[in-house]
Formats: structure tokens, C-alpha cells, sequence
């Protein structure tokens, strides 16, 4: 039987992924997540951003800003500008640790 314990703690890590999983829940930023990686450490800005999409600049604005407050991408100040690039390695750690948790719940329960 899976202990209580275990239960909660996969109960508040799932919590602490929401964002991440709204961020990447979205097809649109699926494709920007995408465009970020293709330009590496060096990122790109929003008006490049805007000129691979159908998007207009506010509503890539908006959809990076989500990824921002989830961790997964970074502003970099070049001059006047501002570029984005990934930043997964530290906002994956949660999911992680979800995962982790989900597999000791999968293994008490199938040694059980």
C-alpha cells in the first residue's frame, strides 16, 4: 500500500510544476520554446520572434512573459534590447523531482 506520506509529497511537488506544465501546455509556446533553442545561449529578440510567427509582438511578448515567470526562459539586456534564451536545466528540477517521487510511489506499490 502507498503511504500517505508519499502521496502528499507528489501532491505538493505536482503543485509546485503548474506553471511549467501551463507554460509548456501551450502549443504557441511549444514553437517559441523551439525558436529560443534554435538561436542557443546568444537568444533572440521579440521582433525576430515576431517575424518566424503569425504572432504580433504584444501577444509574443505575452507568451514569453509566461515562460519567464515559470522559469524557463531569461532575459538578456543587449544594449537597448532585450533578447530570450532557455533556461530549462533550472526549471526542469521540479519535474524531476515529481518524476523521482512518482517512480518510489510506482515502486512500493508494485513490490506490494
Amino acid at each position: 500500500m502507498i503511504e500517505q506520506e508519499k502521496l502528499s509529497q507528489a501532491q505538493e511537488e505536482f503543485k509546485v510544476c503548474i506553471p511549467i506544465f501551463t507554460a509548456l501546455g501551450d502549443s504557441t509556446r511549444q514553437k517559441l520554446c523551439l525558436d529560443l533553442a534554435a538561436h542557443g545561449l546568444e537568444g533572440i529578440n521579440v521582433a525576430d520572434l515576431a517575424g518566424k510567427s503569425i504572432l504580433s509582438r504584444p501577444a509574443i511578448s505575452h507568451h514569453l512573459k509566461v515562460l519567464k515567470d515559470a522559469g524557463i526562459v531569461e532575459p538578456l539586456k543587449k544594449g537597448t534590447q532585450i533578447f530570450y534564451r532557455l533556461k530549462l536545466k533550472d526549471a526542469l528540477i521540479p519535474m524531476k523531482t515529481l518524476i523521482d517521487t512518482v517512480e518510489e510511489i510506482l515502486e512500493i506499490e508494485t513490490e506490494a
